[in-house]
C-alpha cells in the first residue's frame, strides 16, 4: 500500500512530525520512544 499525501487530511505540520518519528537522528523519533533527547551514543543502539 502506498502512501499519498494527497488523499488525506494531514497538514504539513502532521506529516512533518510522523517523518521525524522515523528518523532516528531526530530528537522526536526519541521522544516517541520514552527517552528525553537523542542519546550520545544513538548510532550504537
Amino acid at each position: 500500500m502506498n502512501f499519498d499525501p494527497k488523499d488525506n487530511d494531514y497538514s504539513q505540520e502532521d506529516l512533518d512530525n510522523h517523518s521525524n518519528q522515523l528518523n532516528d537522528n531526530n530528537d522526536a523519533y526519541w521522544q516517541s520512544r520514552g527517552d528525553d533527547e537523542r542519546p550520545y551514543d544513538w548510532q550504537e543502539k
